[in-house]
């Protein structure tokens, strides 16, 4: 239903017929239309009606233009007020002709004076300019949203195609450096990968994804990890949610602020932690994590994509409806990240 209202209000003929009945019932109610003796009166007055409609229209196709693309508003003022005083003199000088004499369309004798002929000139080109203007710059405004969604679903897109080799590169980087430790547990790893990038590539064309399978996702990533540094790192992830299958979240969203910390904070031989900590109460997601900063950094292959692409794909999906903290004190860093998630049955 919604739906064919939208096509309706999109269709210039339907917004032409829509003005037209509108500015119609507008002038035979100004013109006492129950009066009328006759068939010829109904007809003189819906000539009256195509003359007011036709200056409306001269109005609408060669002096808008004037104001709006040429920017000259004094301009299409003075025309503007000519085309008015052209239009009521011919009004009133029809409404004094032999034949309208014999024609009982206006009744008293106000309504055939000038400053009556004038008014109906001026009351329909607002009747009849004022909804087109309306219906312009609708069509105007929805041509500029719909331009603006295609183009943040193009950029969304991109962001997306990057960050998946992004994280494909860093997953097996992490894959190499365990088969060079523990060769013997490779299969077993191999095959965990292969569930991550099943997820990847299933996630990869939706726009939500179910918040149980993000972090079933970034959990099987964490064990992943535990399983390269585990034995010289602190590692600890909790997940605390009021209901998981109630809300959904972007595909591939968080795990580039886990895969920060992992990759920055366990670069070093010497102790080092990365804490992880997501909540949900009440549809607000919570994401802390924590991550040692070594004083010896070895050096980290970064292609510095991840992060940049979150936060861009942050700023197209949430605009300025989140909030994200981050802070480096050297010694610690630091993301703190809140969000309100939607809810499947909205």
């Amino acid at each position: 239903m919604n739906k064919k209202f939208d096509n309706i209000l999109d269709n210039k003929w339907w917004q032409e017929i829509a003005v037209v009945a509108f500015s119609f019932t507008i002038y035979t109610l100004k013109n006492d239309w129950m009066l009328f003796s006759s068939f010829t009166s109904i007809l003189m007055g819906i000539f009256f009606y195509f003359i007011l409609y036709m200056h409306a229209q001269f109005n609408r196709f060669f002096l808008l233009p004037i104001l709006f693309k040429t920017q000259r508003p004094l301009t299409y003022i003075f025309l503007t007020l000519f085309g008015v005083f052209v239009f009521s003199v011919l009004l009133y000088e029809i409404t004094m002709l032999d034949m309208f004499s014999n024609c009982r369309l206006y009744q008293n004798s106000h309504q055939r004076s000038y400053v009556y002929q004038l008014a109906s000139v001026l009351g329909t080109l607002v009747c009849i300019l004022s909804p087109i203007i309306v219906f312009k710059f609708y069509r105007i405004h929805r041509k500029q949203t719909d331009e603006t969604l295609l183009f943040n679903e193009m950029q969304l897109n991109s962001l997306k195609g990057q960050l998946n080799p992004h994280f494909l590169f860093n997953t097996f980087n992490t894959l190499y450096g365990i088969s060079l430790e523990f060769p013997d547990r490779t299969p077993d790893l191999i095959m965990k990968v292969s569930q991550l990038m099943r997820y990847q590539l299933e996630s990869n064309n939706k726009k939500c994804v179910s918040l149980e399978d993000e972090l079933e996702f970034i959990n099987s990533y964490v064990q992943l990890e535990k399983e390269r540094v585990g034995y010289r790192c602190e590692i600890t992830y909790d997940s605390k949610i009021d209901n998981e299958n109630a809300y959904k979240v972007s595909p591939m969203l968080l795990i580039a602020f886990i895969e920060n910390a992992f990759k920055h904070g366990t670069c070093a031989i010497e102790k080092c932690f990365v804490r992880i900590i997501i909540t949900v109460e009440n549809g607000l997601l919570h994401l802390h994590v924590v991550n040692s900063i070594p004083t010896k950094k070895t050096d980290v292959v970064s292609t510095k994509i991840g992060l940049k692409n979150t936060i861009e794909r942050l700023n197209l999906i949430y605009g300025k409806n989140y909030k994200l903290d981050i802070q480096d004190d050297k010694n610690t860093y630091i993301v703190d990240f809140k969000v309100q998630l939607k809810k499947f049955v909205e």
